[in-house]
């Protein structure tokens, strides 16, 4: 323990041995330091990361891998005793490491923030420009917020600013090479299983959709493969495997775990290891990587394969989209698609022009039911999108409600209503805005056919996906005799029909 006085608050003090260092008593020891041999596969820090089945990996750190990654980036970037890092990420995650030692090992000057100023943009700035900081790192979801804040023009100290941890949107990327002009953008890339950071691109503006992860650095392999381990041509994409003197040693105490994630090297005759990252990347046309999102990411509705990572490339394109996620929610009306955007500060977003946009580079599937706007996304710690905490959205209604009129329209609206599995529907509303796709007009033209005794042909439903027009399109249709009016005006035995 740094402070005593914190032994009173640990659980079972008796049952482990307490070092209180503040009190500590060394005056009879040796002077010379102790002569413990480190040997580089020994381990030098264990970081627990999130676990897709809820149990957090340990991953283990050997002192070459980290050796090898903080030697590289001061021959990459050079520091010099000028130089301030500004350490502000928690010391949970990796990028804390080179933050710490980075500057140490170089004769730089290291300036420390104090716990949560890594999410005030306000903050940020006040300590830039106190200590003249050269060198910052953010992931990107907090380098938008940071950019956002008022008097960012004014920290004309930096000279680095180094973005890791999630995809850096092109658009942002833009954004901070003419807002910080003075200083050099960096883009890297790496899991924890991998010393950090095992790809970095130097930002520059061109003509691409996307920002590339760059090139590997030292003493690292980065392979694409398909699902049979082959190396796959310029432009597939494929999942990402690296290699080399950055690998982890592996989990802690999770040998199976470390025996699914660390492979055998098929390329390799002296029997070196690769770490399967579970991203999906693809070799650009320049030998760039491209990052393309995580495989698991890879879901499936109503038998079509989605990436939802492709999904938010597109949003993040269209104008005035800051930042944007997908995810996969499921119902009673099976799994739907829904997407969180935010906008630019001063812009507006027209929910139905973003649809519009999607279905001009997306196919229907990949479509969402439900665009949801917010102020920001929901961050966790480390500054990533906290897919968690996400608002659970009712499909929403586009445009004005107003309720359905008659007794055809309350028909319609109640069998729309119970096969998408949402609470109203109104007589303005869409059925594909609602969440609806092919599967569904089939449980509707038959519950009608039912019910109404109207047999449409599935086409005109797909023609007429508004309420008030498939209603007028069932008007003229309408084949029921006038007994059958009166059943319709109960809408209590309607639903008694839909339950059973």
């Amino acid at each position: 323990l740094t402070q005593s006085h914190i032994r009173a608050r640990i659980p079972h003090p008796a049952q482990c041995a307490v070092l209180e260092l503040d009190t500590l008593d060394v005056s009879g020891e040796g002077a010379d330091n102790p002569a413990i041999p480190v040997h580089g596969d020994n381990l030098v820090y264990v970081i627990y990361t999130s676990g897709s089945t809820g149990k957090p990996k340990g991953v283990g750190m050997r002192h070459r891998s980290l050796r090898n990654r903080l030697v590289w980036m001061q021959q990459a970037h050079g520091l010099v005793a000028g130089d301030v890092i500004l350490q502000k990420t928690p010391f949970s995650f990796d990028v804390s490491v080179w933050e710490f030692f980075w500057p140490l090992m170089n004769g730089a000057r290291l300036a420390v923030a104090a716990p949560g100023d890594h999410r005030d943009p306000a903050r940020l700035i006040e300590l830039i420009r106190r200590y003249a900081v050269t060198t910052i790192h953010f992931v990107p979801s907090m380098l938008q917020n940071f950019i956002s804040g008022d008097d960012t023009q004014t920290c004309t100290t930096l000279r680095r600013v180094l973005c890791s941890g999630e995809a850096l949107p092109m658009e942002l990327q833009r954004k901070i090479l003419r807002q910080f002009h003075w200083a050099k953008l960096f883009n890297l890339y790496g899991p924890t299983e991998a010393a950090i950071d095992v790809t970095q691109w130097a930002c520059k503006n061109d003509a691409l959709d996307s920002v590339a992860i760059g090139q590997p650095i030292s003493d690292t392999k980065t392979c694409i493969l398909d699902t049979d381990l082959n190396l796959v041509p310029q432009g597939v994409a494929g999942e990402l495997y690296l290699g080399g003197v950055g690998l982890a040693r592996g989990y802690l105490n999770r040998r199976g775990l470390t025996a699914e994630r660390f492979v055998a090297d098929p390329f390799d005759e002296k029997g070196g290891r690769l770490y399967r990252t579970g991203d999906l990347a693809r070799w650009r046309r320049d030998g760039q990587i491209e990052y393309l999102g995580r495989l698991d990411n890879q879901i499936k509705v109503r038998g079509f394969r989605i990436e939802l990572g492709e999904i938010e490339a597109q949003l993040i394109l269209q104008p005035g989209v800051r930042e944007a996620v997908v995810v996969a929610r499921r119902g009673t009306g099976g799994t739907r698609l829904m997407a969180y955007v935010s906008a630019h500060a001063g812009k507006r977003l027209d929910i139905s022009v973003l649809r519009e946009a999607l279905s001009k580079t997306l196919p229907h599937y990949m479509i969402p039911s439900a665009i949801m706007m917010l102020d920001s996304l929901p961050l966790s710690p480390n500054g990533k999108v906290d897919r968690r905490m996400l608002p659970k959205p009712e499909v929403a209604n586009i445009g004005r409600y107003e309720a359905p009129q008659g007794e055809m329209e309350e028909v319609v609206a109640t069998i729309w209503a119970d096969v998408l599995g949402i609470g109203q529907v109104g007589r303005n509303d869409n059925f594909f805005a609602l969440g609806g796709h092919s599967l569904a007009i089939l449980q509707v033209q038959q519950k009608l056919e039912q019910i109404l005794s109207i047999a449409l042909p599935l086409r005109l439903y797909f023609e007429n996906p508004q309420l008030i027009d498939i209603v007028r399109v069932l008007q003229e249709k309408r084949s029921l005799v006038p007994e059958k009016s009166a059943e319709l005006r109960g809408i209590a035995h309607l639903l008694d029909l839909l339950e059973s």
